[in-house]
């Protein structure tokens, strides 16, 4: 690592290259390279890229055909410090969330904002990241507030470069003789952002200004010294002041590390070389990232929709009256494979942005289209915004995927982002398996919840916070050639872990009273989707102490793959004046797990108000001593017909607590019989199980017997349907509010929607009063939009139509054509492989 020698003061190499730049700027020559301006590099680069088609006009990758092992060598080195800078600065940091969870990632970044290199971790904020320093260019920061060595950059504002205020980054230029050369940022999630409820994901308020404090793009420092009026402010704006500042230490630390790690790079191998290096990296990406696709996937559409409830009607502490209404996200998703390897993900027909927390901004969108790409087309080293470059999207204009309207709260974006996504991972898949690529099939990842969030006086009598990241051990998907991983990760985070129970309970007034694997959460199928687990914990020495609970509930938004079937849907546990403390001191059984809800076990061993619905979402509730709340974190979907599954492993899995008997006998036809009562394999189940081969095999035969005999053709369920939304037979109006919703913000939808269920031009639902005053209120507001100087690249966030605009190849039209193919029979064969990537 590069030193600098003390001469009295600190940093001095960083003074003289800050005098430096004072010179040039006093002589109009900007911070960019060959004395342009940051706007002017920027929109050459968008300008290269755009003409050649490939990233700063780079066609050859010169570096890596003439020198490929110092290529190689040079870009490892840089990985792996930004990997090292990770897992030294992360244990800098108090918080579990941080230290036990991983929640923190760093890139590298081009002047312009493009990542060369990503550490691990929750790598879907290093996208976000970009846009916030894109953000600062196109909004002329090196002008005003100015872009220096030494200056620290703050934002967590969602529509400049985030998913939700809780992730906060801090990004710091790095020069050489007086050019910016690339910056190094890191992103972490807090505890608590000062919302209007506890905890980091508050989902009581209806707009923005419950959201908790907001820093856009924030020049907090200089000199690497953090201002005294920034020290003195963020920190009184949270619940968690001492964890706020331990995670910024966290970020500044890792944040030096990288720019040290670069001046070494540029000491061993030369600024200009390092210049190449950047550039050939990303191109290299992009070229990888296509190469890949090509190998994997089938050009064409693929289509899917994704559906999750956020019920708010009749919830109590919403901070506005118009916000008492339910929602259902409908995310209808299509991505279009062009015969060149690269992609668009499009959003058209989403519904209106609503009155809660979940909306999503682009950056948010794409940074979640960033952490599923690195766990599916692109699980390698050579992680950049190359991938970027070769996907484009279409978010329509004030739906929730962009709202384009900074009255929005984005408190907790993933719980819609996670579901809009799950389709995703359905369409990889189904493009894996036409080209033999069974082994890299994933029915996709859980719906990430339940998050245990809340706050109150402490048993140290402080204010305080809570955030339980147990939720990052969600189950995993079932694959085609295997079950899905049990609570092993969430889709944000891969190297998920639940941390350690002593851990959380150091930080949170929250007992457990039983950790165990959750039986019948992961879906049923062929190949199981993995379990999740349940966390009962209990309430100790706390005063106005506030909990809530947050997830999917009556909606499952990962459907099966190949037949499999949805992993099971959120409900919510707690009990409130409890006999807890007289059973403790009797020692008296008391809950411990709620792993069978239908047994009763839990409501016979507690007396109290105990409250069971099948919702996934509560506003705050206050909790005293020896209250309850149970954290159920969900399992992930299975993948093939369950009457495929091989017995053996159900009875396997009944041992392992991931199915109940009855439950095996219910989903797979499988039929157990106990033959000892002593064995205890697992919390769920007590007893030893063996198959009945027989009593299965001819349970089989009468499920598919039932199968024939309830069928219907296509065209007949088609009429019923038809017939049901043409009269509004039983359908509530959330669902119908929904599809009107998406039918008033897209035209094309809204004429497929007519065109496939033959119904007339002029069809609308019948809404109730309240429902048709929601939607108008929403409508009305209009824009309120955060970039208003935006580069060429932005302008389509914005809803601005170009001439050379890439075309969205809608295909929402009743015979499904594929528009942007020139035959129904094209494919990647025409279509020569670009050299010289990471994959090949």
């Amino acid at each position: 690592m590069s030193t600098e020698p003390d001469e009295g003061e600190s940093f001095p190499r960083m003074r003289r290259e800050k005098e430096r730049v004072h010179g040039q700027q006093q002589e109009g020559v900007g911070i960019g390279w060959d004395g342009q301006t940051l706007r002017e590099q920027f929109e050459a680069l968008e300008e290269r890229t755009e003409e050649t088609g490939h990233y700063a006009g780079f066609e050859k990758l010169d570096l890596k055909q003439n020198n490929p092992i110092e290529y190689e060598q040079m870009f490892a080195q840089l990985r792996g410090d930004l990997v090292n800078a990770r897992e030294t600065s992360k244990e800098v940091a108090a918080t579990p969330i941080v230290e036990q969870e991983g929640e923190l990632c760093y890139g590298l970044f081009t002047p312009e904002g493009d990542s060369i290199a990503v550490s691990t971790g929750i790598i879907v904020h290093i996208h976000t990241m970009s846009e916030a320093i894109k953000y600062m260019i196109n909004h002329d920061y090196e002008e005003s507030p100015g872009i220096e060595p030494g200056d620290i950059f703050v934002n967590n504002d969602t529509h400049v470069g985030d998913v939700h205020a809780c992730d906060i980054m801090t990004l710091i230029p790095i020069f050489h003789e007086g050019e910016l050369v690339a910056w190094a940022g890191g992103v972490n999630h807090v505890i608590d952002t000062g919302a209007i409820g506890p905890g980091s994901m508050n989902v009581s308020q209806a707009s923005r200004f419950g959201d908790g404090a907001y820093y856009t793009a924030r020049k907090v420092g200089e000199d690497l010294k953090l201002y005294n009026s920034w020290k003195k402010d963020y920190p009184d704006k949270t619940r968690t002041p001492d964890f706020l500042k331990l995670d910024e230490r966290t970020r500044m630390t890792g944040c030096l590390m990288i720019r040290d790690a670069v001046k070494d790079i540029i000491n061993e191998y030369g600024v200009e070389q390092f210049k190449q290096l950047s550039r050939e990296a990303i191109e290299d990406g992009r070229r990888g990232f296509r190469n890949r696709i090509q190998k994997t996937m089938l050009p064409g559409t693929y289509r899917g929709a994704s559906f999750v409830d956020a019920l708010y009607e009749g919830q109590e502490n919403l901070t506005r009256a118009y916000a008492n209404e339910n929602h259902l996200m409908h995310a209808p998703s299509e991505l279009h494979v062009r015969e060149d390897g690269s992609f668009q993900v499009s959003f058209e027909g989403a519904n209106k942005w609503g009155w809660h927390p979940y909306n999503c901004t682009p950056a948010a969108i794409q940074g979640g289209i960033w952490v599923m790409l690195t766990q599916t087309v692109i699980p390698n080293s050579n992680v950049n915004d190359g991938a970027y470059y070769s996907c484009d999207f279409h978010l329509p204009v004030g739906s929730w995927a962009n709202t384009q309207n900074t009255e929005t709260a984005h408190a907790y974006a993933w719980h819609f982002l996670v579901s809009a996504w799950a389709p995703l991972w359905q369409h990889l898949s189904r493009g894996y398996f036409s080209r033999g690529f069974w082994e890299e099939i994933n029915a996709g990842n859980a719906n990430t919840s339940n998050w245990l969030q809340g706050g109150g006086i402490d048993q140290f009598d402080k204010l305080h916070a809570v955030n339980s990241f147990e939720s990052a051990c969600e189950g995993v998907g079932a694959r085609y050639v295997e079950d899905g991983e049990p609570h092993a990760a969430a889709i944000w985070n891969p190297e998920g872990d639940m941390g350690d129970a002593e851990v959380w309970e150091m930080t949170e007034p929250l007992p457990f009273l039983g950790r165990a694997v959750k039986p019948n959460t992961g879906g049923a199928g062929r190949r199981a989707g993995g379990a999740g687990f349940e966390s009962m914990r209990t309430v100790k020495d706390v005063s106005r102490w506030l909990l809530y609970e947050m997830g999917n509930g009556y909606m499952t938004s990962d459907g099966g793959l190949f037949g499999g079937y949805p992993a099971a849907s959120g409900y919510i546990l707690n009990a409130q004046n409890t006999d807890l403390e007289e059973r403790f001191e009797n020692q008296d059984d008391y809950p411990q797990h709620d792993l069978d809800p239908e047994s009763g076990d839990f409501e016979s061993k507690i007396e109290g108000d105990i409250t069971r619905r099948p919702e996934g979402i509560s506003t705050p509730k206050e909790f005293d001593d020896y209250d309850m709340y149970l954290n159920y974190l969900r399992g992930g979907s299975g993948l093939g017909d369950p009457l495929e599954r091989d017995p053996e492993d159900v009875v396997a899995d009944i041992h392992d607590g991931y199915v109940l008997p009855r439950h095996a006998k219910d989903a797979y036809a499988v039929v157990v019989e106990k033959v000892n009562d002593e064995a205890k394999h697992n919390s769920a189940v007590q007893g030893e199980w063996e198959l009945d081969e027989e009593a299965t095999e001819e349970l089989r035969e009468e499920r598919m017997q039932e199968r024939a005999e309830t069928a219907k053709p296509v065209t007949e369920w088609y009429e019923e349907q038809r017939e049901r939304i043409q009269n509004e037979e039983d359908l509530i109006d959330d669902v119908k509010k929904t599809y009107e919703s998406s039918m008033r913000m897209s035209k094309q939808f809204a004429e497929f929607y007519h065109e496939f269920w033959d119904l007339p031009e002029d069809f609308e639902f019948t809404l109730s009063e309240k429902a048709e005053k929601s939607l108008e209120n929403r409508f009305k507001t209009g824009l309120k939009q955060k970039w208003d100087n935006p580069t060429k690249g932005h302008e389509t966030w914005l809803g601005v139509g170009r001439d050379d605009e890439p075309e969205v190849p809608y295909t929402w039209t009743a015979d499904r054509t594929i528009q942007d193919l020139p035959t129904p029979d094209a494919s990647f064969s025409d279509t020569k492989a670009e050299p010289a990537t990471d994959d090949d």
